[in-house]
């Protein structure tokens, strides 16, 4: 009886440890994506409500550094450099903190992002940038604290934070122009010869049309000036799948003479064995 008692007291003490009493928030987690142009932001951050609160002024406090939001550090990321009010935000995450005041907020990116809330010792060596924003008073009244974008165009956009009758609006710019151009550029420059390995590798690989892995490898080669090791290898294979034994070998050649200059043994090694092989 008394082992019964035991056992059955260990078993509720296992079930104390594994239940787990799953409740609401008070203030949700939400996360906003947003692609401007080019460029994809993200921001995660936790929505407190008014609950017939004042906020400003009371709840969130005039002229102190604020989480915007609730619980854990309101997270923003850029996947570019983008520019806020003529300085530049090198692409990343940031926590995004605020100092409300009336008709003008402070707005600070800082480099930390592990916070609950605001950080224990406030270090300015971590913002990486802050400006100002202006705060216009609205009619109707945002219950719930949400971030959101709003004038999107290719250029760049607004990030928004309204709550209780006070919106705030940040203009940000994305480097649409930039990456355009980039790309354009790129494409119309043709392939790189990284390209044609990757197609050569492919039709090598695949069984498919040897003589256009051949075209490939050859195009990637002329391409490529310093003339990598394992370009050369699968030139040597393709060679030799083709019936150019002669030539794989003279390849496989080339390319143990650089595997060699750039420290690879393993491929040293293939590339002797496949002379071997080819010799016979």
């Amino acid at each position: 009886m008394k082992n019964i008692f035991i056992a059955f007291m260990m078993l509720l003490s296992q079930l104390s440890l594994e239940a787990q009493v799953v409740i609401p928030q008070q203030s949700p987690k939400a996360i906003v994506n947003q692609t401007v142009g080019l460029t994809d932001i993200e921001v995660v951050y936790s929505r407190p409500s008014a609950r017939e609160r004042i906020v400003y002024g009371n709840l969130v406090p005039f002229g102190k550094l604020w989480r915007t939001g609730a619980n854990e550090n309101t997270l923003i990321s850029f996947s570019d450099d983008v520019v806020i009010g003529g300085k530049t935000l090198k692409k990343g995450k940031y926590a995004l903190y605020s100092i409300p005041n009336i008709q003008t907020w402070e707005i600070i990116f800082y480099k930390t992002t592990d916070n609950w809330g605001t950080p224990k010792t406030f270090d300015e060596a971590n913002v990486v940038l802050k400006t100002t924003a202006k705060e216009i008073a609205i009619p109707n009244a945002v219950e719930t604290f949400t971030i959101g974008f709003n004038n999107i165009d290719a250029n760049g956009a607004n990030l928004e934070l309204s709550w209780e009758h006070s919106l705030v609006s940040l203009r940000f710019e994305v480097p649409t122009h930039k990456s355009t151009m980039a790309s354009i550029e790129k494409v119309l420059a043709g392939p790189k010869g990284a390209d044609y390995y990757a197609a050569a590798q492919y039709f090598y690989q695949s069984n498919g049309d040897s003589n256009k892995a051949s075209e490939y490898i050859n195009k990637a080669l002329e391409l490529t000036p310093e003339k990598p090791f394992f370009y050369l290898r699968l030139k040597s294979l393709i060679q030799a799948k083709n019936g150019d034994r002669k030539g794989a070998i003279e390849t496989a050649k080339l390319s143990i003479n650089a595997a060699e200059t750039a420290g690879n043994q393993d491929y040293v090694k293939l590339n002797k064995d496949s002379i071997n092989e080819w010799s016979k």
